[in-house]
């Protein structure tokens, strides 16, 4: 999933124009942040002509980076969404919990911790300039949370301790990456891991797991 900002992979130069600028948008967003995720930027990685900035997005950079988490966030809600009509027993929601701690531990892993959520990028870097990034990150958030809950509540947690604890997971994964990123080390997410599992584990009244 590496990717230099001056040279796109493969994958980045295939589909449209459109589509290379949120990848390109969402790879910056996750390796270096909002304030420095640029339209200048975009365009030099994903190598698209300067006029298709405001043919695409006529909204400019606001616009842009608003795609590229909704893009992002749609990509995380897919996985839970798969994970939940996959899920049959309790002990498959702890395996789609687990791999939800697993993809972010592959994503750090192969971009040599440099990569973060883009989510959280826009949300802890956003201010009352762009209210609508803001509340386009905590659209991404309600809807992860959302799912991960409805996900509890079909295999027998109460609707408000499943939303709490979904919570939980998104805020104890969130908080890992940071600090996997800050220490470069992969501990702190495979602890806070271990812990959730546990306590899913607890709630849902599986014995003898991991």
């Amino acid at each position: 999933m590496a990717a230099s900002a001056n040279r796109p992979t493969g994958a980045q130069r295939t589909g449209t124009t459109r589509d290379r600028m949120l990848r390109s948008a969402v790879m910056l967003l996750e390796e270096h942040g909002a304030s420095a995720t640029s339209v200048d930027r975009v365009l030099a990685h994903s190598r698209a002509p300067r006029g298709s900035v405001y043919h695409h997005f006529p909204g400019g950079r606001a616009q842009l980076i608003d795609e590229a988490v909704t893009a992002a966030g749609g990509f995380v809600s897919g996985l839970i969404h798969a994970a939940a009509q996959r899920a049959e027993t309790r002990e498959d929601v702890l395996a789609a919990v687990d791999a939800f701690f697993a993809l972010w531990r592959g994503r750090l892993l192969e971009r040599g911790f440099r990569a973060g959520c883009p989510v959280v990028a826009v949300a802890v870097e956003t201010n009352d300039d762009a209210p609508q990034l803001a509340r386009t990150a905590a659209a991404v958030f309600g809807d992860w949370r959302e799912a991960l809950a409805a996900l509890l509540t079909a295999h027998g947690l109460a609707p408000e301790r499943a939303r709490r604890l979904a919570g939980l997971v998104i805020a104890s994964v969130e908080g890992a990456v940071a600090m996997c990123k800050a220490e470069r080390s992969i501990t702190p997410l495979d602890d806070v891991a271990a812990e959730v599992h546990a306590l899913l584990a607890a709630a849902l009244g599986v014995r003898g797991n991991r």
